[in-house]
């Protein structure tokens, strides 16, 4: 556990370990270290105790042979010369038994190797130093002060009283006092060599038992600990090159991500610039993805993603840059491009194996790919114009119903101008609140009620009149308009039904078109019910019309649980575009959806078409039996509204019945068409 109360991990238990080790490794390390020291201090003060013995029994051998001699010298001296060698004598004798004394305190003490061959020498035979050596000291004692009495220096009465022949110095006991020196020196000298010799043998092993614990240490020490920070160091550098793959990857498919594209593109084409290239811009995108994730899942949507990335990777030269831009969007930057030929070769062959079908789990998917390119310095010299133009291309070919190629033109260059321009000019209209609110209304062929009106939304341009939705409404999309643009027409739809229903105008319900961009708004809701409650509009008076990709949508968008709340409110949820989209019958479903509309394309010229009217029959039949409410949009002629009542859809919705109105014509028609209050006529002549 750590201070926190934590439990400590593997990785953290060892290097405690080893950190213990580490330390405990030093202390043993200087512990042997002092130990060394030490023992060598004590050796060598030994062994300097054993060289100063030496020392004073060498001076004792030479004095052994200087008292004799000068004992002889004073005794053959003239009366004149015999005095200074009587105090020669004096001071030899003296020192002789000074050192002696030293060397029996000192071997006393000493414990050294040879004490007891030394103490054998002194006592002992054959040699019995001690005996020689008092010997020698106590007769040359006697000599001095016998030739100091003779010549008359000392007291008599304390002066020595025995006649000089036996104070005589015997040439005996100084040669045995040499030769028990002689041999006590050399015991010395052995004990000191057995010491010397024994400190190197433990000196030695001091050394190799460092050296042991040293290997030791660096083995199961800091070889680990080594391995640790190796490994602690591998971790970092893996994770830093990790983060770096990927900042610059996509996660899914290995290709770089946009990040990598804005902070290289430029580099690219500067290269290019430099060399003097072309340089392709290939923007990829898949044609039916979105109906593979709303039929397959997203598990089947992500294999799809990654193959492509495969393919493209296999297919493009070892230069070519591939990139995965988000979604479906993918792109390649060719550098050295060379000639439109090669481009179109290249793209044709990338195409063409993006193009294969994908087997995903047994089952056989068609996605398809289309491609738009744009090539600098041709079309653009920047990165920004050249992924704009390379889109307008792409765009190109989805037009021409995808699976093909296109490159970027003059006549493109001419509708982006144009598209830019409707941009601006749509930025305008939000800013201005120019934006209009048309009303069609939607009848039943049973009675010709009024079962509602969908507010529909209407551009008059200044300068061009009035330009259709479906020119301006999928650059409002691409620009991010729409929320801005829907909560226009939704607020003026609201209100205009407000007034009618205050006037007590039949309408049926206020048809909305909402698209997932605006319900993915945080405020939508709190925005919606303002709206309602500010007009005075009951929320059952409203619905809100929403395509199948927004019911599919994912759980984790919130959609799914806001439309949910919307509809506990009140207000109505209508399936526009029925039949068109990848819907499962799960959503279809009377807790989630009060109406379905069938699209446009199953009801014109369904009296013709055989296939168009068992469609819709089997429409009509699933919603009755789901108890949900049917519409049928687009009828346009008698024929088809009488094939559409007998197949038992009674409510429609189409030119037959009425084109869009302004308000102010969707006011008088509703009044035309709305039952009249009965007018009562009283006596006095007053209405009520």
């Amino acid at each position: 556990m750590d201070l926190t109360g934590q439990p400590r991990s593997g990785s953290d238990r060892l290097i405690l370990t080893i950190k213990a080790a580490y330390w405990m490794a030093l202390m043993i390390i200087a512990a042997m270290a002092l130990a060394t020291y030490l023992l060598l201090q004590h050796m060598i003060a030994a062994h300097q105790r054993d060289e100063d013995l030496m020392t004073l029994v060498s001076a004792q051998k030479a004095l052994s042979q200087r008292i004799v001699f000068l004992a002889n010298a004073a005794t053959q001296a003239a009366p004149d010369n015999r005095r200074p060698l009587v105090g020669s004598l004096r001071q030899a004798t003296s020192q002789f038994e000074r050192n002696y004394d030293e060397i029996l305190d000192r071997l006393d003490q000493d414990e050294a190797a040879g004490e007891d061959d030394a103490r054998a020498i002194l006592f002992s035979a054959p040699h019995h130093l001690d005996h020689f050596s008092t010997s020698l000291a106590a007769n040359g004692w006697r000599f001095v002060s016998s030739l100091e009495a003779w010549l008359g220096q000392s007291n008599p009465s304390a002066g020595y009283r025995g006649g000089s022949e036996r104070a005589a110095l015997d040439e005996a006991v100084a040669n045995a006092t040499l030769i028990g020196y002689s041999a006590l020196r050399e015991k010395l000298a052995a004990g000191s060599r057995t010491m010397l010799e024994r400190m190197l043998n433990t000196h030695r092993l001091l050394f190799y038992a460092t050296i042991l614990v040293i290997a030791l240490v660096a083995m199961f020490i800091f070889r680990p600990m080594a391995e640790v920070i190796r490994r602690r160091t591998s971790e970092l550098v893996d994770a830093r090159n990790s983060m770096a793959f990927v900042a610059i990857h996509d996660g899914l498919t290995g290709l770089h991500n946009r990040t990598f594209m804005h902070d290289h593109f430029d580099t690219l084409i500067k290269s290019a610039h430099r060399r003097g290239e072309r340089l392709a811009v290939i923007q990829i995108d898949l044609d039916r993805f979105k109906q593979i994730n709303d039929s397959l899942g997203h598990a089947a949507g992500d294999y799809v993603l990654v193959t492509t990335a495969e393919r493209m990777r296999a297919s493009c030269r070892a230069s070519d840059i591939c990139a995965r831009l988000g979604g479906d969007e993918f792109i390649m930057v060719m550098p050295a491009a060379g000639s439109s030929e090669d481009i179109d070769t290249l793209a044709r062959r990338i195409l063409g194996q993006l193009n294969e079908p994908i087997v995903y789990e047994g089952a056989t998917i068609f996605c398809g790919a289309s491609a738009g390119i744009a090539v600098y310095p041709v079309d653009a010299e920047n990165a920004g114009d050249l992924m704009v133009h390379a889109d307008l291309a792409l765009y190109a070919a989805k037009k021409h119903g995808g699976g093909t190629f296109s490159f970027f033109s003059e006549e493109l260059r001419r509708e982006l101008e144009h598209r830019k321009q409707l941009e601006r000019d749509i930025a305008a209209a939000i800013a201005h609140d120019a934006f209009s609110v048309y009303f069609q209304p939607q009848v039943s062929l049973t009675n010709g009620s009024i079962a509602g009106v969908e507010a529909l939304v209407r551009w008059h341009h200044p300068e061009r009149g009035m330009i259709s939705p479906g020119e301006f409404i999928p650059i409002a999309e691409k620009a991010g308009d729409m929320p801005r643009i829907g909560r226009i027409v939704m607020r003026k739809a609201i209100q205009e039904a407000a007034s009618w229903y205050r006037t007590g105008i039949q309408f049926g319900r206020l048809a909305v078109n909402v698209s997932g961009t605006e319900l993915r708004e945080p405020d939508f809701t709190r925005f919606l019910f303002a709206m309602l409650e500010d007009a005075g509009l009951p929320p059952q008076k409203l619905s809100l019309e929403i395509v199948e990709s927004v019911i599919l949508d994912d759980e984790k968008t919130g959609i799914a649980s806001k439309l949910r709340m919307i509809r506990a409110a009140g207000v109505h949820l209508e399936l526009d575009d029925f039949g068109t989209g990848y819907a499962s019958l799960t959503h279809v479903n009377p807790n989630e959806i009060d109406r379905l509309k069938i699209d446009r394309r199953f009801v014109q010229n369904i009296n013709l078409n055989d296939d168009n009217s068992k469609i819709v029959r089997a429409i009509t039949e699933l919603a009755r039996g789901l108890g949900i409410s049917i519409i049928a949009e687009g009828a346009e002629t008698e024929e088809e509204l009488s094939s559409l009542l007998s197949i038992g859809c009674d409510q429609v919705q189409g030119y037959s019945i009425a084109f869009p109105m302004p308000d102010t014509q969707a006011r008088e028609w509703l009044e035309a068409r709305s039952p009249r209050r009965p007018v009562l006529t009283l006596v006095d002549g007053a209405r009520a």
